[in-house]
């Protein structure tokens, strides 16, 4: 008898307390009661895996003092592409690869109902796998060092190094695709430039030396120098000879030799007339030659000078290829944790009971606010 009556009377005031406390039950003790059983015997271990890198090129400078001491090592930081890897991490391209090597699903779903994938809104499709993902992944660089900090959660040790270094491993495959890729369309684009300049100087000769059977010259300007020269001759015999008739004319009119000199003087007019008719004055002068001559003389040598310039500029293509490249070089290897970081039990249920405490404050001067108005 006596122990039935202490047992109604505990749930007697445990009525009245509930029906007095009704609020800091709801705030405050339910939900740390709540936090206790979740991740005191709920909540599935997981564990974190870090590593480290760094994308470094030896052409890039920078001003910091990272930047300076890479310098002197003989490479800079190159914090572009260290933003490009870190979005393939986060990719669903990498994800995709992940799961065909390692199987990410299965290896996801190991943890509790509420932590695990695909959780309780039985969602299992590629997307919401990706937003998980997201959530188990992540990439921190450091704005001013360049330097990416890899980290992966899992619910074993394992699988949350292996994720680690896959990932590392298809990081250092994309720079060196990014590398390859490169060199093949620096020296591609000066390969074509280089064919585009033989091309231009070989029509360039061609048309030249069609122009050549076609006039019957080699070169105008260098041609015309033995007529001319001939010409000057022609012209001193002439007026040599023209002196010498007016001498004669002035001292014999009656000379023999006057009329023989009168002729001289006409052929020596007449075969200056001729050298001077192919040098200029006709159109199969020299000079009208000349010009059309001189136009695909300039067009050769402009290919020429390209060709040798597109030539070189394949060279520089060629060491600059060779020399500017792309490195992932790892800073810290991906770790195997010996512990589980997370959850973080006991901090959680403390957060919850000092949530509902303050939550339970709020609404109680709430309330007492609204009687206080009432009444």
């Amino acid at each position: 008898m006596k122990s039935s009556f202490a047992g109604l009377l505990n749930r007697e005031s445990l009525r009245q307390s509930w029906q007095s406390h009704r609020l800091f039950w709801l705030t405050v003790v339910l939900p740390t009661l709540a936090a206790i059983l979740y991740f005191g015997f709920i909540a599935a271990d997981v564990y974190i895996s870090e590593s480290r890198f760094v994308v470094r090129s030896p052409e890039r400078q920078t001003a910091s003092p990272l930047g300076m001491l890479l310098k002197g090592t003989g490479f800079t930081r190159s914090q572009d592409d260290s933003y490009t890897v870190q979005d393939y991490i986060l990719s669903r391209d990498a994800m995709r690869a992940l799961d065909e090597k390692l199987k990410l699903r299965a290896a996801f779903g190991k943890g509790d109902v509420f932590s695990r994938f695909p959780g309780l809104d039985w969602d299992d499709s590629f997307e919401n796998m990706h937003r998980y993902y997201q959530k188990m992944v992540g990439v921190q660089l450091d704005p001013v060092s360049s330097i990416a900090t890899v980290t992966v959660r899992a619910f074993s040790a394992e699988e949350a190094q292996k994720i680690n270094q896959y990932l590392i491993e298809m990081s250092e495959a994309l720079v060196n695709q990014l590398n390859e890729r490169g060199r093949q369309d620096m020296i591609r684009f000066a390969a074509n430039e280089v064919a585009e300049a033989e091309k231009k100087a070989r029509d360039a000769a061609l048309a030249l030396a069609r122009y050549r059977n076609e006039k019957g010259v080699i070169d105008p300007e260098k041609q015309s120098t033995i007529p001319l020269q001939q010409i000057a001759k022609l012209q001193d015999e002439l007026i040599a000879t023209k002196a010498q008739l007016a001498q004669l004319q002035m001292l014999t009119r009656d000379n023999p030799q006057i009329p023989v000199l009168k002729q001289r003087i006409q052929m020596l007019e007449s075969e200056i007339e001729l050298e001077s008719a192919r040098v200029a004055g006709s159109g199969r002068s020299l000079a009208s030659k000349a010009a059309e001559f001189q136009r695909l003389a300039l067009d050769k040598e402009f290919a020429d000078k390209q060709l040798a310039s597109a030539l070189v500029s394949l060279e520089q293509a060629r060491n600059e290829a060779r020399r500017q490249q792309l490195y992932l070089e790892r800073i810290a290897q991906p770790n195997l944790p010996d512990a589980a970081m997370e959850p973080r039990r006991l901090r959680n249920v403390l957060a919850v009971f000092v949530l509902g405490l303050i939550a339970w404050g709020v609404l109680s001067m709430l309330i007492a606010g609204i009687k206080e108005h009432q009444d």
